[in-house]
């Protein structure tokens, strides 16, 4: 492939949607008594007849993955379904010993969702993307290569694994990162899951293909026409990652087009040390895996109650923090990357509540989260030590009035040049004199003060 298609990439535009798979930190794994906690087992330890798929065992569906389950649908404002059903989906690979994954087809539990992501790294700040599904299955054993050598750890199968299915609403590789990243934060606020990528408990497949602009219409008025292919990548388990895999394969599809030709409807994979995908197989069909409904597990008839508990138990979400914050007075940058990371907003809000206390949170929640952000305090410290120090540096400076007018003389006398310009109109060079100033006053002197003084003397 050549490596630069950029005079081409204003006529096209990428056309790309998300397979995204988080697995559950359940005790137990999603149909037998197995630990779900199988990092760092040695091979083949954490298994049972359920997990291996010996003939004759039986599954038994985990009740608090399910709700896990629905809970992550709710936060992704789907439709949670009152009846739904595992399905068989069979497909023959060494990592599934049974010969299929026990999964659900055409009734998951969670349909017809949304995120709106409001990002100062997006191109127009805020994007809504639609959400096709979400749905319950259990995750595959392991491959391991060690040189030509193929081995299977079925440690990890049957671990509780949610598949989040997206429309093909995504334009650019940014856009596709910027999503990933609120999703993977959403579900850390849940509390459902570590989404540690460096572990594979969240791992992203990229649907891509490429269409002309130009050649964009509405079928029905409700979606933009499809391209006649796509090429999903594999199992990417970095955001950076899946960013460079849109964008190399963004240009080789640009490539194809421009030759005549229709890229190829395959499956892929990424080498990373390479920075290039390689094709794996032929992308298949819902038909060559010969679903059909789970004979072992009985249909699922959940309550309205019960699903309206699911949602009213959400807790406060990453957006809906980011609001609060920033009508609390904090900046904007500073509450969306204060509210990254849940366990950092949490030691923020613990900060505000001590540092307010006998006054208003208002009064004070710009300036800490500034601090926080900025890293003028460490986080290492504890709540009431980050309070401490904080107060130390807001604490009112009281001027020796007598030897500011001291020091402004003498700043003034060796600084003409820049009290010429000040007083020329380049109001900027009053910055340099309360700088000379400060320094001469070793911290005896407020900013501010410092600054009216020197104006009141240069008016005169």
């Amino acid at each position: 492939m050549k490596n630069d298609t950029s005079p081409m990439i204003n006529k096209y535009e990428p056309v790309i949607g998300l397979e995204i798979h988080v697995e559950l930190k359940t005790k137990s794994k999603m149909f037998c008594q197995c630990s779900a906690d199988y990092f760092g087992s040695p091979p083949n330890t954490n298994v049972c007849p359920v997990c291996m798929g010996m003939p004759g065992a039986l599954p038994v569906p985990n009740a608090t993955a399910i709700a896990w389950m629905q809970r992550i649908g709710a936060a992704l404002h789907c439709e949670l379904v009152t009846h739904s059903k595992f399905d068989r989906k069979h497909y023959s690979y060494p990592d599934l010993p049974k010969g299929y994954q026990i999964s659900q087809y055409d009734e998951p539990f969670a349909v017809k969702g949304s995120i709106t992501v409001a990002s100062p790294y997006l191109k127009d700040r805020e994007k809504t993307f639609r959400i096709h599904r979400v749905h319950m299955e259990e995750d595959t054993a392991k491959l391991i290569h060690v040189g030509d050598d193929t081995i299977v750890d079925f440690n990890r199968s049957s671990v509780p694994l949610v598949e989040i299915v997206t429309e093909p609403d995504f334009r650019s590789a940014e856009e596709v990162k910027v999503f990933l990243e609120e999703l993977h934060t959403i579900i850390r606020y849940l509390g459902v899951s570590d989404a540690d990528l460096e572990k594979g408990s969240m791992r992203m497949e990229p649907n891509i293909s490429v269409r002309v602009v130009s050649q964009k219409s509405k079928v029905e008025g409700t979606h933009d026409q499809l391209p006649k292919y796509k090429v999903e990548v594999k199992n990417i388990n970095s955001f950076n990652f899946v960013k460079r895999a849109i964008e190399y394969e963004v240009r080789r599809h640009i490539e194809i087009l421009e030759s005549g030709k229709l890229p190829a409807q395959e499956t892929r994979g990424w080498d990373s040390e390479k920075g290039k995908t390689y094709s794996q197989r032929t992308k298949e069909e819902a038909h060559d895996y010969r679903y059909f409904p789970e004979p072992d597990i009985p249909p699922f008839h959940f309550s309205e109650e019960y699903l309206k508990n699911i949602i009213s138990d959400l807790p406060e979400l990453p957006s809906e923090r980011v609001d609060r914050f920033v009508k609390a007075g904090v900046k904007e940058m500073d509450a969306f990357i204060l509210t990254r990371d849940v366990e950092s907003s949490t030691y923020f809000e613990s900060v505000v509540a001590i540092a307010s206390q006998g006054g208003k949170k208002e009064d004070v929640m710009g300036k800490i989260a500034s601090m926080i952000v900025n890293k003028r305090i460490p986080i290492s410290l504890s709540p009431e030590q980050f309070v401490n120090e904080y107060h130390k540096l807001t604490k009112p400076v009281e001027t020796d009035t007598a030897l500011l007018r001291s020091v402004i003389k003498d700043v003034i006398a060796v600084n003409q040049k820049a009290v010429t310009e000040y007083k020329a109109g380049k109001l900027n060079s009053i910055m340099f004199l309360v700088g000379q100033v400060m320094k001469q006053m070793k911290g005896k002197a407020d900013a501010q003060t410092v600054r009216k003084a020197l104006e009141g003397q240069l008016k005169v």
